[in-house]
């Protein structure tokens, strides 16, 4: 490793901060870790008006956008003019690392065009379900697709975080090869004290006998909330007593409490909104008893090392991309994409308590992996991405 070059890697992503997401968290932790112990990195991210990049202690390029006024903050990318281009191709990276296959991959496409870079395309996110739900007409479906696939195919080599992603690359036409990289977890691994957790039972005033769950993440439909708060009715109905903490924020946040009402569990449920500051987020892991992500859409599921980082076990769907390398009653719990299934082994497993941290002690041993290990992992596999272009391009 000391006798080989260090690299220069732009990481191209549509979502960095203020707009927070799964996708985000993974630049921040890649330009955090390559530029601290590895080589150099540069954030390559549309512009957005409430950018705060002079907090971040390495270069955060910022190429024109669209804002669009929303809760989540996105900003869409729009790569089009040749100065642009130029940029990029005088900053001399050795290679184009892209977190999103739409407005920054087509970037690095034209990139590319002008000057032969090797590229590598993480797919972190079921593109089809945003696709399916949000563009009205089959023709701009159609459109939105082909662009997704050629940016896709554009790259020299396709990573997945999870093999459960795969299925999502073929809907999409994707018929190329793939290496499976998964991400880290940027939070260390921690034994909450008895001390924090008191202070944040208090402040929310949970008793300290009842059974609690967490759901953390962005507040939309599709990662199957409403199958949590349907369960979680169910266990109300038949006398039972818990909390459920609702960690995080997004488009549905107001249908999510309207629904809560409806089901007549507000009684039970502690809503946090986002919460940014780490530390505070390993509380409210530390003091759960089990997480609740049966989410299928996720190609990863980072708050499922989250929560094993501080010793939570989850409860999580069988053959979802979240619930790859988990072993049911082992590193965690699985059941089936059902309100009955989530409330029938909630019933089996919230009362034990000692089952719950035994489980949450083997996650945290043995399915955590920290973003310095997988950071390193990808690094070490640039290099192979690099000789193959060099080959390949007679180079």
């Amino acid at each position: 490793m000391e006798n080989r070059k260090k690299l220069k890697i732009a990481i191209g992503t549509d979502a960095f901060p203020p707009t927070t997401d799964g996708i985000s968290n993974v630049a921040q932790n890649y330009a955090q870790i390559i530029n601290k112990n590895l080589g150099e990195a540069v954030v390559i991210t549309p512009k957005n008006p409430n950018q705060l990049d002079y907090r971040y202690n390495y270069r955060i390029y910022r190429y024109k956008s669209w804002w669009i006024p929303s809760k989540e903050g996105y900003s869409v990318g729009w790569p089009f003019k040749d100065e642009l281009h130029q940029d990029i191709i005088d900053m001399n990276f050795d290679l184009l690392h892209s977190h999103a296959p739409l407005a920054t991959s087509y970037y690095f496409r034209r990139v590319v065009e002008k000057k032969k870079i090797p590229t590598v395309l993480t797919y972190h996110t079921k593109y089809e379900y945003d696709f399916d739900r949000r563009i009205p007409t089959k023709p701009a479906r159609d459109f939105a697709y082909r662009f997704l696939l050629n940016n896709i195919n554009a790259a020299d080599e396709v990573w997945v975080t999870s093999k459960g992603t795969v299925d999502s690359l073929r809907k999409v036409g994707y018929e190329g090869d793939y290496i499976v990289m998964p991400n880290g977890c940027d939070l260390p691994i921690t034994n909450v004290s008895e001390d924090d957790i008191a202070l944040i039972k208090r402040k929310h005033n949970i008793p300290n006998d009842i059974p609690l769950f967490i759901y953390t993440g962005r507040m939309i439909w599709y990662k199957n909330i409403e199958l949590i708060l349907d369960a979680c009715a169910m266990l109300k109905n038949e006398g039972k007593d818990f909390r459920l903490i609702m960690l995080g924020f997004g488009a549905d946040e107001n249908a999510i409490k309207k629904r809560i009402r409806k089901c007549g569990i507000a009684d039970n449920v502690i809503w946090t909104g986002k919460i940014l500051d780490r530390n505070e987020l390993l509380g409210y892991y530390g003091i759960s008893d089990l997480l609740l992500f049966p989410s299928t859409f996720d190609t990863n599921g980072l708050v499922v090392r989250e929560a094993a980082a501080c010793a939570t076990p989850s409860l999580l769907v069988r053959g979802s991309c979240a619930a790859e390398g988990v072993e049911d009653g082992k590193t965690g719990f699985l059941c089936m994409e059902s309100a009955h299934s989530i409330k029938t082994t909630l019933n089996k497993i919230m009362d034990n308590k000692s089952l719950l941290k035994e489980v949450g002690k083997k996650a945290q041993s043995d399915i955590y992996i920290s973003w310095d290990d997988a950071v390193k992992r990808a690094y070490e596999r640039y290099y192979v991405v690099i000789d193959n272009f060099k080959v390949k391009n007679n180079l």
